[in-house]
């Protein structure tokens, strides 16, 4: 099954169902009871369930799959995202009536963010005449990029990264519902690596099943491309004792073992450094710090191999300050 099958399979259809977002829920639901909502925007980060909530919504409030097909509308603004899709495509749909019941359409804009400057004017224009009919549903991952004039329209809604626990809940059940052999500390491992990105999440936990029978820890490591955590804090302590070339021989192994590119081990290591419970505030600042140096001549073309090295010399230099 593809992956899309298995998140169209796995989607939650209400707004109960939705995890990790419990005050848009909470929030979304007194629109349901009136049958009435205003213009929408959801914004933050991806796999959040902006696109899960937007279609809950729909679902809750037709309340019937014939319904929400005739008056429910969902473009990709990064691939429709001209002036003319807004004049045309959009304009048409919105000024139709809808059936039903419910005295509105209601047309989902995902990756708002993505609109042209001349098609988001157009669509506060077209927002403003078909009101009595439309309602929009903007979702974007960067507010910020949505003008004023269209924010001031909509009722505005965060969404928050997912936290652990409800995320390895919902993969929990995916993984029972597909009959999947996959250890407990796998589950921390796929928590781990999507950052509160459910859509990673399952992309992995699917990729992981077809990789192998059994799904392990090592296993969702090395299809991520990304260290285990224990492995790359063994990096960074031993660095800061004074074992340069272990350090380096080791990281060396983790970017051939998994793939993982310099960019990737740095950002990992910025993760870790401030996690880690045995270093005070200014001595992970210093870190942090020179870290940020190595990120930068990354980006400019500097040489993976040559500026790790210089960021774990770095660390046996502080080390041996800090003793």
């Amino acid at each position: 099954m593809s992956f899309e099958l298995w998140v169209e399979k796995y989607r939650p259809k209400k707004l109960d169902e939705i995890v990790g977002q419990p005050e848009v829920v909470e929030a979304l639901k007194g629109f349901v009871e009136k049958r009435m909502i205003p213009h929408l925007l959801f914004a933050g980060p991806a796999g959040t369930g902006k696109t899960t909530t937007a279609l809950a919504l729909a679902n809750e409030i037709y309340r019937d799959k014939e319904l929400v097909r005739a008056n429910y509308m969902e473009l990709n603004a990064s691939d429709e995202r001209g002036i003319d899709t807004i004049r045309v495509k959009i304009k048409d749909f919105a000024k139709t009536k809808p059936l039903g019941e419910v005295p509105f359409k209601i047309i989902h804009l995902d990756e708002a963010d993505n609109l042209t400057s001349d098609a988001q004017q157009a669509l506060r224009r077209i927002m403003e005449m078909y009101s009595s009919n439309a309602r929009f549903i903007l979702a974007c991952n960067y507010s910020s990029k949505i003008i004023d004039p269209i924010q001031s329209r909509c009722a505005v809604f965060r969404f928050n990264p997912i936290p652990d626990k409800a995320l390895i809940s919902r993969i929990k059940y995916i993984a029972e519902k597909e009959d999947l052999k996959i250890r407990e500390e796998a589950f921390e491992s796929l928590a781990y690596i999507a950052e509160g990105d459910l859509r990673r999440a399952i992309n992995l936990l699917q990729t992981s099943a077809a990789m192998s029978r059994e799904i392990t820890s090592d296993v969702i490591y090395k299809i991520a491309g990304i260290a285990a955590p224990e492995e790359v804090d063994e990096v960074i302590k031993m660095a800061l004792s004074g074992e340069f070339l272990e350090a380096r021989k080791t990281v060396r192994r983790l970017m051939v073992d998994y793939g993982m590119s310099a960019e990737d081990l740095v950002r990992q290591m910025h993760r870790q450094i401030l996690q880690m419970d045995d270093l005070d505030d200014k001595f992970k600042a210093d870190i942090v710090h020179y870290l940020g140096e190595i990120d930068f001549r990354l980006t400019e073309g500097g040489h993976g191999d040559i500026q790790i090295s210089a960021f774990l010399a770095r660390l046996m230099l502080l080390g041996g300050i800090r003793e």
